[in-house]
């Protein structure tokens, strides 16, 4: 069962979406939030494996919930939301370490989705967050873009591999299968990645896929 944290300053919105994951056979809210802080007290209290948080709250809004928790060394995937797609958000957001970045008009399908995918390690968007992405990252300044081609060429071409199927959002049993190696052998590798990369964890290697251009970030919540 993947248990939630439902972070928003208006108890309409954590009434709302407390319905569509409860209804869920494999998620369950196990508490709300009203600002940021609170957030990152109830993952650490409840263990939760998902913070679904506004990005704008009073007070404590979610970026400092999302600073709280990674302080504290929690293992909780962390999912903005906002009713806009607000770039200095996502960017500000995603170099933080969040998850992905999720709109509030996204579907109850989609928003189950989101949670599912950010359990598993993949980075959730929704698609016009990704249109975002795609137009700061191809508009990124050239040196900005050597200096992520440096991290690059440190790779070996099985690393590279590796690298892909984390983009392609897989976990260490299907790079396992896609590329013939044991499990063990995959955990390897991928430790070694991220430390080539000087990344904190496998999100911030698929955020760093899309600033070198190894990938554009079509993957999304709503597929």
């Amino acid at each position: 069962m993947i248990s939630v944290v439902v972070a928003d300053d208006l108890p309409l919105v954590r009434n709302g979406i407390r319905t569509v994951l409860d209804a869920e056979p494999d998620i369950t809210v196990v508490a709300e939030a009203e600002h940021g802080l609170q957030a990152a007290d109830l993952a650490a209290q409840h263990d939760a494996d998902v913070v679904l948080m506004d990005v704008q709250m009073p007070g404590h809004d979610g970026l400092a919930g999302l600073d709280s928790i990674l302080e504290r060394g929690l293992r909780t995937a962390v999912v903005m939301l906002t009713l806009y797609d607000l770039d200095e958000y996502v960017t500000g957001a995603l170099r933080a370490g969040a998850a992905g970045f999720l709109l509030k008009t996204s579907s109850p399908e989609e928003i189950a989705a989101a949670v599912r995918d950010a359990h598993a390690g993949r980075l959730v968007f929704s698609r016009a967050v990704s249109e975002r992405l795609v137009d700061a990252y191809v508009n990124r300044p050239d040196t900005q873009a050597e200096g992520l081609r440096t991290l690059v060429d440190r790779l070996s071409e099985r690393e590279l591999e590796v690298w892909h199927a984390l983009a392609d959002g897989l976990s260490n049993v299907e790079i396992s299968q896609r590329l013939h190696l044991s499990e063990a052998t995959v955990k390897t590798y991928v430790t070694r990645l991220l430390t080539k990369l000087e990344v904190r964890d496998r999100v911030q290697a698929v955020v760093l896929a899309f600033q070198t251009g190894l990938r554009g970030p079509e993957t999304s919540a709503e597929g």
